[in-house]
């Protein structure tokens, strides 16, 4: 038998992994958005999708994408104090999507396209609308609070296919001590089948 860690240890880890994942791939994203091509009207964020995923694998430490997400952004786009406001903390918006989640229930949000694809819409309109409101609260104008929702349209698309697939893959969109009590009752079970 090999050595067991704890389920707040692999927690850590999974929560430490996905919050690289989210910063590297946003950085990424925003530094070719912004440098290298800047004239392009559109662009794309894996932080919503990681964010949704973090929600049904651990609920609440979600906020840890959201937030690891709007650094990375501000980080690409050299932003200036009010913009590290309105990115991280209106990324938190999107833990309001935890309310849809607890209502729907993570069996039908992860077999069901539909709701798969209406849980991260509604995670991202969630952290759009967080951004929009704070950008508004700072003196921003209708029309560049409403650029949040237009530039980051294409990340719906993104958003929902990257759920559709996690939800495809065994434990990815899982809550994780299910996932792992699961796994453990299979050990059991293969165990037993060999004496």
């Amino acid at each position: 038998m090999g050595p067991h860690i704890s389920v707040e240890q692999y927690r850590g880890i999974d929560l430490f992994f996905l919050a690289l994942i989210t910063f590297v791939s946003e950085l990424l994203i925003t530094f070719a958005a912004s440098r290298w091509f800047p004239d392009q009207l559109y662009t794309v964020s894996a932080v919503a999708a990681i964010t949704a995923i973090v929600m049904v694998r651990w609920k609440g430490y979600a906020a840890i994408q959201a937030l690891t997400g709007g650094v990375a952004i501000c980080i690409g786009l050299g932003a200036e104090p009010k913009q590290w406001v309105i990115y991280c903390i209106g990324n938190l918006f999107s833990l309001g999507a935890l309310l849809f989640l607890k209502k729907c229930g993570e069996g039908k949000i992860r077999t069901n396209a539909v709701w798969t694809i209406v849980y991260g819409a509604l995670t991202l309109l969630m952290m759009q609308t967080g951004r929009t409101i704070l950008a508004l609260i700072f003196g921003g104008t209708l029309r560049e609070a409403l650029a949040f929702y237009a530039t980051d349209s294409l990340s719906y698309v993104f958003t929902a296919v990257i759920l559709w697939i996690a939800g495809r893959q065994d434990g990815i969109l899982e809550d994780q001590k299910e996932y792992l009590a699961r796994l453990h009752a299979e050990m059991e079970a293969g165990r037993e089948e060999i004496q």
